[in-house]
């Protein structure tokens, strides 16, 4: 970056998964830049510190309909198609920052739209986000578009999964097997099932996360929740999040885990998913084959830094 610039920006998180949030029309980084700025200000020593970083921006050129786009980095300075957590932090930034009085929005992300509504209000000027729920759409099932490559038989072929259920792969990790659901919420995820005997408090995720993450099956890299079962409307989540690692919550995990939980006839269709950060209510409609979530976005602080 040439000359000195200075960016403002405002650190928010969805049940602990937090990311730098920076109005896009207002602090212009060349894109070529964006990768080292991601890397640099998401360091929790020597940054500011993040899972990553969130370019709100204005809707494409040629998109009407849509009122703002979410350019999403990791931590690592990757793209990344989508971050549950992070869309509603959008929604929540773009009604308090007074850049919308809609508390309907349409957002696109990597060239898909999610439906957000607000459950927000205005007193005396300031606005605040009680919540958000967003239409996350179609759960991906199809291995090729998930994207997730499924190991050949003895014979050499490729047997043809169950169209309405996750396609199903087993990684060796750790010394043992572990048999992954995967699903794609706009981004890819592997869902495991931790039987009873493991605690999941004390699951070695640092050790198993970056096997599943770098797996060869997923050629885009994965996220990985490992998730123990409560009962048919409550479930426990750990998530590895590709380009970040472990974070305290990931919304697109918890719609991931949702629909192979309840595909798979471990759940109803609506589970309270308990993440390290706190809640996030999911709701698979089996009608519309749509995913709902709904959960908090709320603001750490603001600030400006000079690069």
């Amino acid at each position: 970056m040439d000359g000195r610039q200075t960016v403002t920006f405002t650190k928010m998180h969805g049940c602990g998964n937090d990311y730098i949030y920076i109005d896009g029309a207002v602090n212009r980084i060349p894109q070529e830049d964006k990768p080292a700025f991601v890397r640099r200000f998401s360091d929790r020593h020597f940054g500011i510190g993040g899972d990553g970083v969130i370019f709100i921006n204005p809707a494409p050129a040629g998109e009407s309909d849509v009122d703002f786009e979410m350019e999403m980095y990791n931590a690592d300075g990757s793209r990344s198609e989508m971050c549950g957590n992070g869309i509603r932090c959008v929604g929540a930034y773009v009604w308090e920052h007074h850049l919308t009085d809609k508390k309907e929005l349409t957002i696109n992300s990597a060239g898909a739209r999610k439906y957000l509504t607000l459950s927000a209000s205005e007193q005396g000027g300031k606005r605040s986000t009680e919540s958000v729920s967003v239409d996350m759409g179609a759960p991906i099932l199809v291995p090729d578009e998930i994207p997730v490559a499924l190991p050949a038989s003895a014979a050499g072929e490729v047997s043809s999964p169950d169209p309405l259920l996750p396609p199903q792969v087993t990684i060796k990790a750790g010394g043992m097997d572990w048999h992954a659901s995967c699903v794609s919420m706009g981004n890819p995820h592997a869902v495991v099932i931790l039987t009873d005997d493991v605690d999941l408090a004390s699951f070695p995720l640092d050790r198993i996360g970056p096997v599943f993450e770098t797996h060869p099956v997923f050629p885009r890299r994965t996220n990985t929740e490992f998730v123990h079962i409560d009962d048919s409307r409550n479930v426990h989540m750990r998530v590895w999040e590709r380009g970040t690692g472990e974070t305290l919550a990931c919304g697109t995990g918890c719609c991931a885990t949702t629909v192979a939980c309840a595909l798979n006839g471990l759940t109803g269709d609506e589970v309270t998913v308990h993440v390290l950060g706190g809640e996030v209510c999911c709701r698979y409609d089996r009608e519309k084959k749509r995913v709902f979530m709904t959960g908090p976005a709320e603001t750490v602080f603001e600030g400006s830094m000079e690069l």
